[in-house]
Formats: C-alpha cells, sequence, structure tokens
C-alpha cells in the first residue's frame, strides 16, 4: 500500500466523524465552521482546513452559499498603524500538492455579505468551493458563534474592520 492510498484512506475515515468535512479527488476540507460576530450581523465568516493530499498543485478559485448574496474568499491586509483592511483574494488560493492552508480568522476565509438568513448556533450552511482541477465540493458546515478564535494575535471584530462592500 502506498503512503498516498493509506493518506486518502485515512482521510475518508476521518470524515465519517467529523462535521464540516469533505473530500473530492484530492481535497479534504476538514475542521469547518460559520459564525458572525453578533445575531442579525450582515456579515459572516467561514473557516476551515484545506488540505492537497494529491500530487498536483490545484487552486481555490471560488465559493458560493445561498445564505448571503454574495460569498467571496477573502484575507486581511494590515495597512499600518495596526489598521486591518479586508480584501478579496480575486485569483483565488493556491494549495501546493500535498500541503495544507488554515482558513481562520485574522487570515484567508470565506466572507458571507448580505447575509440573507440568520446564522443560529448550531445550524448549518451549505457551501461549494470550486478547485481549478479538483472541482466543486459541497460541504455542509455547521454554525458555531461560540466558538473562541485561536491564538493569531489578532482580532476579528467586524465592526472594525473595512470590508470595501456594500450590502
Amino acid at each position: 500500500m502506498s503512503f498516498q492510498t493509506f493518506l486518502r484512506g485515512a482521510a475518508l475515515s476521518a470524515l465519517c466523524v467529523l462535521p464540516g468535512a469533505a473530500l473530492a479527488g484530492d481535497i479534504v476540507i476538514t475542521d469547518a465552521y460559520a459564525r458572525v460576530s453578533r445575531p442579525n450581523a450582515p456579515t459572516g465568516a467561514a473557516f476551515m482546513m484545506i488540505r492537497n493530499a494529491g500530487s498536483t498543485d490545484d487552486r481555490l478559485v471560488s465559493v458560493t452559499s445561498d445564505v448571503a448574496k454574495r460569498v467571496e474568499l477573502h484575507t486581511h491586509k494590515d495597512q499600518g498603524d495596526g489598521v486591518m483592511k479586508m480584501t478579496e483574494l480575486e485569483d483565488g488560493i493556491i494549495l501546493p500538492a500535498g500541503a495544507a492552508h488554515m482558513m481562520k480568522r485574522g487570515g484567508d476565509h470565506v466572507m458571507f455579505m448580505g447575509i440573507e438568513m440568520p446564522l443560529e448556533q448550531g445550524s448549518e450552511v451549505i457551501v461549494v468551493f470550486t478547485f481549478e482541477k479538483a472541482g466543486e465540493v459541497s460541504v455542509t458546515i455547521p454554525v458555531d458563534n461560540e466558538r473562541k478564535p485561536e491564538h493569531t494575535g489578532m482580532s476579528h471584530d467586524h465592526s472594525k474592520m473595512d470590508h470595501g462592500a456594500t450590502d
């Protein structure tokens, strides 16, 4: 058994027990959750680990969901003087072969703008990720508004961010 076969089998086994997890081709999405900063907020975000278990590079090119008017891949850019600006990743996210990319608060993430239904604790959001090579991956992501951020050294308070978007 090759290491690649073992890795794929292990990923499939893990997906059987992990909420917010998906596998398509060589792409594995795990530890996904969505949240809003406050009830009835017009924006929200989703975070997860995306792993390319394949032997060729791939690229996440877009995301869609019925939960919001617009869904984009975003990151934070330091504007200096402690000001962070949220911007769209128009070219997507490169996923090197055998590597993982963490989508987390204060970094790259999925941004929901113009939320059309409440993201209430315990509910779920369906998000479709489109990859250049792997194609579409649909993930059911739990809403976890109570989850604490990892220690990134940054706050993810959207009220202090420049989104560059209007509703």
